[in-house]
């Protein structure tokens, strides 16, 4: 099953490292890793998507606890939460009858084309990872020529919800 794990750690060099070997040393596996700067800036969010059982998931999130430099660990997937993630898609697409397909399904996806020219389109997609994967797997009729993708960011909501509405975002 997938994972979402959130740690606050010290924004100081090598504290990525730390965690990375943490997982690497007991064999487990990041799917996606993202780091970013919080309001404070002595701290930084690593938002870490992985696989495992509900156990080996408690395991990880105790062993990063104990990290010095780490003042909180918590599964975000545990509580109603909000995931998105971010890719750059570069496409070649003509003008014509192809351009028009994709721009049909920019709009239904909710995405944005950011850079343009006669034999390509770089696209925006911001969304569930879900949703990022069914973008990306409509575009393959076209030649895709390019995908950069940001891993997961995530936060849990402010009060309970009918999950239902997040897998529409």
């Amino acid at each position: 099953m997938q994972h979402t794990i959130s740690i606050l750690v010290a924004n100081e060099a090598g504290e990525l490292s730390r965690i990375v070997g943490l997982f690497s040393a007991r064999g487990f596996n990041i799917e996606t890793i993202c780091v970013g700067k919080t309001l404070e800036p002595a701290w930084s969010r690593c938002t870490i998507v992985t696989h495992g059982d509900d156990r080996t998931i408690e395991q990880i999130i105790k062993q990063c606890a104990r990290l010095a430099r780490v003042r909180e660990v918590k599964a975000v997937t545990k509580l109603p939460h909000i995931e998105r993630e971010m890719a750059l898609i570069d496409v070649s697409v003509k003008a014509g009858d192809g351009r028009q397909e994709v721009m049909n399904l920019v709009q239904i996806f909710r995405a944005k084309v950011v850079d343009i020219s006669h034999e390509k389109m770089i696209l925006e997609l911001s969304g569930h990872w879900q949703k990022v994967d069914t973008f990306i797997e409509m575009l393959k009729p076209f030649q895709i020529n390019e995908v950069t993708r940001t891993g997961c960011v995530a936060i849990n909501r402010l009060s309970p919800f009918d999950q239902k509405a997040e897998a529409a975002g």
